[in-house]
């Protein structure tokens, strides 16, 4: 021993250097005979193969991949039955195709390792399937995926679930997210581990924009069940943004307070990030919650991150649709300080706010800027200046804006041609609106269900009872219009049929109490949905002072409170909706049913049908057809003009039994019964339950108020109300004016009705019928007023 080493016998040492340079000469004399000649001259007798002489040339940069594939084969096929390859060297061949792009050779290759009945490692099926992903042949990666797993039968083990996230990835991305869930749900079942984030995440914003709930929340389950599995930042973001898209805030606001924990506990990558934040805030902003919101943002500035402009336009669009303009407004202008550019959905929002509060001038201005600053309008710009012009009197101004961008041939598509027919059967000018049909057919515009709704609505309110001719003759999508007649008939031949004598008594809509009793309602239905705050229950103080504890340096104090009130179960849902339900949600086929009960339904609410409405909705409740909130809404507002309260008080029931979101139009009707039955005391009430649920004043409301305090004789009550609704940036409208000169003039206060109606003329509200009746009983009750004070005063003087 020399230097610590163990010397070889000479004789051992120089048969193993002969036996290496062998196998060198044996090595280049095939690789120079497979690149001259191929296989057809190799003999298998006189080569002495092995599994270390096969890689070699498998590795040898001289050959190319195609004969080295080939001798591959070869061997197998050449060498006898007793000659099989290994693992390694099958993973070897796989790696050397997939590189080179020789994707064709690997079907009949993993056939023949099938029959060899070797089993390569996962790294090689993965190394496969990427491969077969990236050239975008997905149905043969899943080829290969079926034969991977049938080799793992006959194995203990089973294959590594990260070898599906290429394949899981991939199908997303190919839309097939149906045949991914199926995958991934049968992973999730047979094996204790799960495959990686990245495929988990991919999937759950598939399910997200698909609208999939269901499925969502089975993965969503199923991923918390594996005590394996963390969420990312990534994950809880989409999860966050998921829950409040759907107006489940409090499990929004549980992942986020999760979230927080976690950051807390010592995983910093788990952390609040502006995602979050911006998801959060849109969370709070769809169901109602701006005020909320707001407080986030400064929140949002305080954890160390700064606001972008999906953070500013969504609040913008969230303050817009609550009638927030001021708020609005000063983001806006922050927004801009910043130096974050407006876009076109930034100004859409605000011109369509503008629009809703009457603030035409305001609103004018403000696209007059959008010019000016080089932001380009879009269609849905010019089609809610059309929308906002017509809704505000200003109907021939809406029109020659219209023409104006028909002549130009742009900014011009279908929905601008369905404002106008709406308008032009509001005005009852039927032939015009068919004659705009026809030439929105002859532009190339699809009539939809929404103009045919308005046309529908149009020609039965006047009586044309011809409706199926013209409807034939000037539209020619065969497929839509062929659905409306069948519906029709189906309709017509259903409320033909007799009424069972077993429903001959039974209301269609039971209710206990009544109507006057609707805070109690309202809490219920606030119990019932887990959606507002709650007393603490028992043992819940020592957690949240925990957390408090734990969370003293928390950069977002409000959302955890938010987080720690409400009271939520598993999966919460939505109680108040700010967006106001419509007649025609224009979502396809699939909403079709609904969309015509609802269109047939205000038919027959508008002329004063109110047994055939009735009849209708039980027919197609007795069929599954799901209603809405528009549905119930329409019912509830025929009930209460006609007094009908405690069949009203039966409707609010069921709707809050279906957790069907009420919106502004729902307390809308509330305030208007409650009114109408004397009871405007009750009306405060409401009023700040709907403020606490998220809800808004918009224009409807204020006036529904005025109204029911006015005639309650509550005048104090209404001039503050108007004060608020002025300085909230909501401009009256002619009937504000109408009902506020009304209920001073009954109330006696002549001088104050006579100052309204000098406001009306001066902020250009255009005079109605109404009005006309109104002044009328104003100047009756102005001469008797100036009658008893000559009275008055003669009878002074005689004394």
């Amino acid at each position: 021993m020399r230097h610590g080493r163990t010397l070889l016998p000479k004789t051992q040492t120089t048969r193993s250097t002969l036996s290496k340079l062998g196998d060198l000469l044996l090595v280049a004399s095939l690789t120079k005979t497979l690149s001259e000649s191929g296989t057809r001259n190799l003999h298998p007798c006189s080569i002495p193969l092995s599994e270390p002489l096969l890689l070699r040339i498998l590795r040898s940069n001289y050959l190319h991949p195609s004969k080295k594939i080939d001798f591959f084969k070869w061997c197998r096929s050449c060498l006898g039955p007793s000659y099989k390859h290994s693992a390694g060297a099958y993973s070897h061949i796989f790696r050397i195709a997939c590189r080179t792009n020789h994707l064709d050779e690997i079907p009949s290759l993993l056939l023949s390792m099938k029959q060899d009945g070797v089993v390569a490692e996962s790294g090689t099926f993965k190394l496969l399937l990427d491969a077969f992903i990236r050239t975008g042949k997905i149905d043969l990666a899943l080829e290969i995926l079926d034969q991977m797993e049938e080799l793992e039968l006959g194995r203990t083990t089973t294959l590594d679930p990260h070898v599906y996230d290429s394949v899981l990835v991939a199908l997303v991305r190919k839309n097939q997210v149906g045949l991914a869930v199926s995958i991934f749900f049968k992973l999730l079942e047979g094996s204790a581990s799960v495959p990686s984030s990245i495929a988990s995440n991919e999937l759950l914003v598939a399910l997200r924009k698909g609208n999939m709930r269901m499925e969502f929340k089975q993965l969503f389950d199923k991923l918390r069940e594996k005590k394996e599995f963390m969420f990312d930042t990534w994950g809880y973001n989409i999860c966050i943004h998921a829950f409040g898209c759907w107006g489940e805030l409090a499990t929004s606001l549980r992942l986020f307070r999760e979230m927080e924990e976690k950051s807390l506990a010592g995983s910093g990558s788990l952390g609040p990030d502006l995602c979050t934040y911006n998801s959060l805030i849109h969370a709070l902003c769809l169901v109602g919650k701006v005020k909320d919101a707001l407080i986030v943002l400064e929140e949002l500035r305080g954890s160390g991150n700064e606001p972008d402009k999906y953070t500013y336009r969504i609040l913008i669009r969230g303050c817009c649709k609550s009638y927030r303009l001021e708020d609005a407004t000063k983001i806006f202008s922050e927004m801009q300080y910043n130096g974050f550019s407006p876009d076109t959905v930034v100004y859409n929002s605000l011109l369509c706010g503008m629009f809703k509060a009457r603030k035409i001038i305001e609103a004018c201005q403000l696209f007059e800027k959008m010019v000016q600053d080089g932001i380009r309008a879009s269609f849905w710009t010019y089609n809610i200046l059309i929308d906002g012009l017509f809704r505000n009197g200003r109907a021939e101004a809406g029109y020659t804006l219209f023409c104006e961008l028909k002549k130009k041939g742009k900014f011009v598509d279908g929905v601008s041609y369905s404002i106008v027919v709406l308008q032009l059967c509001r005005e009852g000018l039927l032939e015009d609106a068919l004659r705009l049909v026809e030439e929105m057919e002859d532009r190339g515009f699809v009539v939809d269900l929404i103009t045919v709704t308005s046309l529908l609505i149009g020609l039965h309110k006047h009586g044309q009872w011809d409706w199926t001719e013209r409807l034939m003759k000037h539209i020619r999508d065969g497929n839509l219009v062929a659905n409306v007649l069948k519906w029709q008939a189906d309709m017509e031949a259903s409320m033909k049929n007799p009424q069972s004598k077993r429903k001959d008594y039974t209301p269609i809509f039971p209710y206990k109490g009544n109507f006057g009793e609707i805070m109690s309602l309202l809490g219920s239905t606030d119990t019932a949905a887990d959606m507002n705050f709650v007393p603490d229950p028992p043992g819940t103080r020592d957690e949240e002072t925990s957390f408090a504890d734990s969370g003293q340096w928390s950069s977002s104090p409000h959302m955890d409170r938010l987080a720690s009130q409400m009271k939520y179960s598993e999966y919460s849902s939505q109680l108040f909706s700010l967006s106001r339900g419509q007649r025609v949600q224009a979502r396809g086929m699939g909403s079709f049913d609904i969309d015509m009960v609802n269109t047939f339904l205000s038919i027959f609410l508008a002329k004063g049908k109110l047994s055939l409405a009735c009849k209708l909705f039980e027919i197609f409740s007795d069929m599954g057809v799901d209603p809405m909130s528009y549905t119930y809404n329409s019912i509830m507002s025929s009930f209460v003009k006609k007094g009908y309260f405690n069949e009203a008080w039966g409707i609010l029931n069921e709707m809050g039994e279906k957790v069907c979101p009420a919106d502004i139009a729902t307390y809308n009707m509330i305030i208007q019964g409650l009114g109408k039955m004397g009871r405007a005391d009750l009306a405060s009430a409401v009023l700040d339950n709907l403020i606490k649920d998220g809800g808004y004043l918009d224009m409807v409301m204020y006036n529904t108020l005025i109204n029911a305090l006015g005639k309650a004789g509550r005048i104090e009550e209404v001039n503050k109300l108007f004060d608020q609704m002025r300085t909230s940036g909501i401009n009256p409208d002619t009937v504000t004016f109408n009902t506020l000169i009304e209920v001073h003039s009954k109330a006696g206060r002549l001088k104050d009705a006579y100052k309204f109606l000098k406001m009306m003329l001066h902020a250009g509200c255009l005079p109605n019928h109404v009005t006309d009746t109104t002044l009328d009983f104003l100047g009756k009750e102005i001469e008797r007023s100036r009658y008893q004070k000559a009275s008055i005063m003669g009878t002074k003087d005689d004394s």
